[in-house]
């Protein structure tokens, strides 16, 4: 089992422990900045995560990047807020042509991750709506993977994302430590294929990969 990141590592530690790259990690310190001006107006991150963001935030997101297939080129952010996980996804995947949607329903944090788009370069468009209202649209056909982290209760994760992944596609959740009774909870409504691997963040939390998918004849969720 691979080390737990401390919440004292320093952002070079953190960067090491996932092998991101001299130009990825200063990207990533710009972003930190870019993050730091921000908070001053806007809530971005808890008032006592901004410390810990490397340790805790940045690290969560970098701890997905080994579970991404290589031929993936697209990817959906639900509920990003502060652009965690796909922004950071975004940043260290951009040498390979990595497109991110990111979908925020808060206005200021939406503006948020329009200028960091634009200081950072990547490859990435900006959804300020809430999820539901985006099922059915043009905006993208089905896309390969969709990421979540802190946005709701796994039945309802699948039902907010699976309109937009494509039959073949994953789904790459950070869960904690309800994630069997969500997993129990979830047969009921669909009947999934999935992984768990251990968090690096989050003792007894997970990364749920989720790689097939189908809905219970007849099931409707509440």
């Amino acid at each position: 089992m691979r080390a737990i990141i401390k919440e004292d590592a320093q952002p070079v530690e953190v960067a090491r422990a996932f092998n991101v790259s001299r130009e990825s990690f200063e990207k990533l310190q710009v972003y930190v900045d870019l993050l730091g001006k921000w908070q001053k107006q806007i809530n971005l991150v808890g008032p006592k995560e901004y410390s810990r963001l490397w340790s805790r935030h940045i690290a969560d997101a970098l701890q997905l990047v080994e579970h991404i297939p290589p031929e993936t080129s697209c990817a959906v952010d639900l509920g990003s807020g502060a652009g965690i996980p796909g922004m950071i996804i975004a940043v260290v995947l951009q040498e390979r042509g990595f497109h991110i949607h990111l979908v925020e329903s808060n206005g200021k944090k939406a503006a948020f991750l329009r200028a960091a788009i634009r200081e950072l370069g990547i490859s990435g468009e900006v959804h300020n709506a809430r999820i539901e209202s985006l099922h059915g649209q043009s905006w993208t056909g089905p896309v390969e993977l969709v990421f979540a982290r802190a946005l709701a209760p796994l039945p309802k994760l699948l039902e907010l994302s699976v309109p937009f992944v494509e039959k073949s596609g994953e789904m790459l959740f950070l869960k904690g430590l309800d994630v069997d009774s969500e997993l129990t909870e979830t047969t009921k409504y669909w009947n999934i294929g999935y992984e768990k691997y251990p968090s690096r963040t989050n003792v007894g939390g997970c990364i749920l990969n989720i790689k097939d998918f189908q809905r219970v004849p007849h099931s409707k969720q509440c």
